[in-house]
């Protein structure tokens, strides 16, 4: 069975996380950095094609830590063929009786792909675990497993990048709260949730279990700060890109032809129904 690291973890097992600077991104600054990573995303895209590569990013964390926004802001400026999402939903009556791993197995990427998972297999670790969707047998099993499974992974070449977005109590509370009052956001609460935030300190618990079985030195966790989602968002961005050794590869370069007019061009024949424009 891979070893696991025993010492000098990067991660921090308490509910403290660090401190966001005090003065305030401001929208104009978040968007030309982010319009900057985006970039370099694109050259990523290129290259993980040309490559063929295979790359698998897992993001885990509480509810409401910004996992959908995190994800979003990777993958708004690439195509969907290259970057896909995965967010599974629970498991079937069939999906039960197969091996745990199974369904998240047939979710990998070919070459040319990278898979982003919005949440994962940790689910047996976190959420499985808390709310007694699994056996301690089976708890036990995963955390012995899921090294192992990733060494595996990464000896066939796949590139395994973890996440673990870290929000506090306070700011949990708040962006629940916020969700609650807000119309356009309130398809995001479900009862599952609300109980995450009623057992805050039994997540803790299981954090720091996982945190302890599963980060190695082949597949470590990677924390961010996310009580500042902007620069949480920008941190990690910046840090997926240098986790990766890609290489920028020649851009295509295209020029636009000119159009073939013909007579049909002085107006259309059809009578079109436009909406009405009342904005």
């Amino acid at each position: 069975m891979p070893k696991t690291k025993k010492k000098d973890s990067p991660k921090k097992t308490t509910d403290e996380t660090p401190k966001p600077k005090s003065e305030k991104l401001s929208n104009k600054d978040y968007v030309h950095e982010l319009r900057k990573l985006q970039a370099e995303l694109v050259k990523l895209q290129f290259w993980v094609k040309e490559s063929k590569a295979r790359i698998v990013v897992v993001f885990e964390g509480r509810d409401a830590a910004g996992k959908g926004g995190m994800i979003n802001a990777i993958t708004e400026s690439v195509s969907p063929r290259v970057f896909r999402t995965v967010a599974l939903q629970a498991p079937t009556d069939r999906e039960k009786t197969q091996l745990y791993f199974q369904r998240y197995v047939e979710q990998m990427p070919a070459g040319g792909e990278i898979v982003i998972f919005d949440r994962s297999w940790y689910n047996r670790a976190g959420v499985e675990r808390v709310m007694g969707f699994c056996t301690e047998e089976e708890y036990k099993a995963f955390l012995k497993g899921a090294p192992i499974m990733e060494k595996m992974m990464i000896d066939s070449g796949v590139i395994l990048i973890k996440y673990w977005l870290e929000v506090s109590m306070e700011e949990q509370t708040k962006r629940f709260e916020g969700r609650i009052n807000d119309p356009c956001k309130i398809w995001k609460l479900s009862p599952m949730d609300l109980e995450s935030h009623r057992l805050w300190h039994e997540y803790t618990i299981a954090r720091d279990a996982m945190f302890e079985a599963t980060d190695t030195e082949f597949s470590p966790w990677n924390v961010v700060n996310s009580n500042d989602k902007k620069r949480g968002r920008l941190n990690c961005i910046q840090h997926l890109l240098k986790s990766i050794p890609y290489k920028e590869v020649p851009l295509p370069h295209f020029k636009l032809p000119k159009q073939k007019r013909t007579k049909h061009d002085s107006g259309p024949s059809h009578k079109f129904r436009y909406i009405p424009q009342t904005y």
